[in-house]
């Protein structure tokens, strides 16, 4: 099998593509349950600090779980496409954050005050919504605008890329 992925482009380029998505939702997990953590123990935890103030409570747990998968993805995600800019990266990681938060606090939001659903699970599932649709968001833009120094890996044109297909192929048959 490692001599059929040596050997084919595609099969390399999908194979790190899939690395890189795990990567990427792994530390999208860790906080996932820094964010969802957070925000449970600020409003629901010993002494409901935010009890009455669940916006404020997600700002704060959103905060932490940015610090954590900034590192995250930085130094492990896209560690191969890091830029020599590093405030420009950070800035951009910034404000495409800010984004996949405001979708997060959206969602939050219009559950609590729009529909009046108050209760933890209530909040707690508007909560997870908003934490997937921000994850989507997140991961096109650090993607595209963050994270953009060209990988190790060579673009493959329209004919290179009917060959390995061809070889895909090939592989598989010669395999049946």
């Amino acid at each position: 099998m490692s001599n059929f992925a040596t050997r084919s482009p595609r099969l390399v380029a999908v194979r790190a593509r899939v690395v890189e998505l795990s990567r990427f939702l792994a530390v999208g997990g860790v906080s996932f349950v820094v964010d969802l953590g957070l925000f449970n123990l600020l409003r629901f935890g010993p002494g409901e600090l935010l009890l009455h103030k669940p916006l404020t409570a997600k700002v704060l747990s959103v905060a932490a779980a940015t610090l954590v998968s900034w590192v995250g993805n930085r130094h492990w995600t896209f560690a191969e496409h890091r830029t020599a800019q590093r405030g420009r990266e950070l800035l951009l990681y910034a404000v495409i954050n800010v984004l996949g938060v405001f979708i997060g606090i959206a969602a939050l939001a219009f559950s609590h005050y729009t529909l009046g659903l108050h209760t933890p699970l209530a909040d707690n599932i508007s909560t997870v919504l908003g934490i997937a649709l921000g994850t989507i968001v997140r991961y096109v833009g650090y993607k595209r605008y963050v994270f953009i120094t060209p990988s190790a890996q060579p673009v493959l044109a329209d004919d290179e890329r009917r060959d390995a297909d061809a070889e895909v192929v090939a592989e598989v048959d010669a395999l049946a």
